[in-house]
Parts: C-alpha cells; structure tokens; sequence
C-alpha cells in the first residue's frame, strides 16, 4: 500500500514509518525538517505542506492512504506561525487527498482539544465540543484543524477519514508536552492540585495509528494506553522533585532557574485533569498498549535521568 506521512520528521512519525516499512508499505513522507538516519528505502521530502511543491508529490505518489502528522503544538512558535501550519497544512492534505484519489485520510490529534477546567467531565468521550479554549487560547489553531478535518466526514463522503485524537505520548525520545515538562530535576505544580495524567509510550502510539490504517474506522476516536496517574506519582516515578508553587505565583516563576515554560492557559492543565474514554477505538481496532503507565515512565527516565 502506498502510505504518504505528511510530518514524517517527528519522533512518533518516524517509528510509524519504520513499523509501516518493515510491513511492506511503500512509505513517503513530506517534512521540512531532516530526518538524518532515514532508511534509503523511505524517501522524505524536505517541503512545506502547503506549497505547491507538495502538492506535486501527492501527484506523484498517488497515495491510498495518508497519515496527517504534520501539525504542530510548540507553543515557542508565534500563534500567526502555528495557525498557517496546522489549518493551512490540514485544509492541504484534505484537498490533495480528495484530489488525487487517497482512500483514506488520518488527522493524528491531541487530546487537549477537550480542553481543562474545572466544570469539565473527568472521562471525555468523542461527541463532546471542545472546552476551555477563552483559558487557553493557544490551542485554537489546533482545535481549529481538529474541527477541519470533522467536515471531511461530510464533505468527502467517498474518503474515509479517521481523527485519531491521541493522549499525552513518553518515552526515550524524550518529546512531547509531558515530556518536556517533566523533563527537569524540579517540575512545578499547583499548591493544592494534582490532577490524573494520561499517556502512551511512544511505541504504542504508532502502534495505534497502524491500528487505524489496518481496520480503516471512520469517525472520531479517543486513543489511550494505561490508565491515568495522578501527576505527583508521575513525578516522583520519574525521579523528580515536585515543587508546588502558590497559583498566582507560577506564572512569574516558569521558565525561569530550570522550570519549564507554559503560557497562563497551559495552568489550567496542571490543575485539572484531560482523561478521555478510548473504548470505542479499542473495541473496534483491537488495539492494546505494549508498555503499562510504570514501564512507559521508566523508558523516559533511563534516557533523562532526573537526579
């Protein structure tokens, strides 16, 4: 099958590429970003998404199906910035897939699209509107692309096009939001709070995604791994000291003597808990993690030791 991976550079992407590679997949991806030990036999195209140089590829490629990971959540590039790439990037690969024949599209999400709060349910389930967004208005852009690709369901009622919206991920590479923050010796939280965290290792993460080429589910669907912890334990499990800080103090603090930085939004996510019901997908795909919640923390901290 020919599979083309907008966002091929991306850590999660690169394993799925190499799980698709070593099935027989014909595997292509399209990344401004290098990736610099690439197989020769997956070729990667250095491109923007939205150019017509990618739109070119898809063309050529011809791709039965197309995995959408090529959205971005770091919060250091400019809203104008993320904006352009993730609704502009996702409007992309909708138009070029319904274009030039792909059977199936697969937009890989992130779970804060539920947003935090504290009138939120504690178990979000897929028909539930997006949250939060006047806290925490840096996750508009993906949202936005989010909702963009629930219109395909309509519109290209010929693509079958599968929104995976994908828990927090861990693991050795040491990426992603969780990751990063809590990546240092010391990783601030709430006075008073500690919220469930939910992950996925890294692994299992592109495991899930082959999931979703291999029974083609149409719709939206939560994916999860091991059940939520609460963040002390993650904290503590992963060889690092919490710090709680008073609320009105954190935001002056972060970024500042090792501490992470988040902007004002992103503390709402420290206070209270994002869970989301992964059954459907489950029940559906067969799907089951490989790494539990303690063995998912462990493969991070032997590659980041904390202490």
């Amino acid at each position: 099958m020919r599979v083309l991976i907008p966002g091929m550079a991306g850590h999660v992407a690169r394993r799925l590429a190499l799980e698709l590679h070593e099935a027989g997949h014909q595997v292509v991806g399209i990344d401004p970003r290098p990736w610099a030990d690439r197989p020769r036999g997956i070729p990667l195209y250095q491109l923007d998404l939205r150019k017509r140089a990618a739109e070119d590829v898809f063309r050529t490629v011809r791709p039965e199906v197309v995995i959408h990971l090529g959205t971005m959540s770091a919060l250091s590039a400019s809203g104008d910035e993320r904006y352009r790439i993730n609704l502009g990037g996702t409007q992309a690969v909708f138009a070029h897939s319904q274009t030039y024949g792909a059977k199936q599209v697969i937009f890989v999400g992130r779970h804060t699209f539920y947003g935090a709060g504290p009138d939120t349910p504690l178990y979000h389930t897929e028909d539930e509107p997006p949250q939060a967004l006047a806290h925490f208005p840096e996750l508009s852009d993906l949202v936005a692309a989010d909702l963009y690709a629930q219109t395909a369901l309509w519109r290209f009622p010929e693509l079958c096009t599968t929104i995976l919206r994908v828990c927090y991920t861990l693991g050795p590479s040491g990426h992603g939001t969780l990751a990063n923050f809590v990546r240092g010796k010391r990783v601030p939280t709430v006075m008073g709070f500690d919220p469930l965290f939910q992950f996925l290792h890294e692994d299992d993460a592109a495991d899930a995604i082959v999931r979703a080429v291999e029974k083609r589910p149409r719709g939206v669907f939560n994916v999860a791994g091991p059940q939520p912890l609460p963040l002390s334990f993650v904290i503590r499990e992963a060889r690092r000291t919490a710090l709680p800080i008073p609320e009105p103090l954190l935001a002056f603090v972060m970024g500042r003597r090792g501490l992470p930085t988040l902007p004002r939004g992103a503390l709402e996510h420290i206070k209270y808990p994002i869970v989301i019901d992964a059954s459907r997908f489950q029940a559906i795909t067969g799907f089951k993690p490989h790494y539990d919640e303690i063995e998912t923390i462990r493969a991070f901290t032997h590659a980041f030791p904390g202490k």
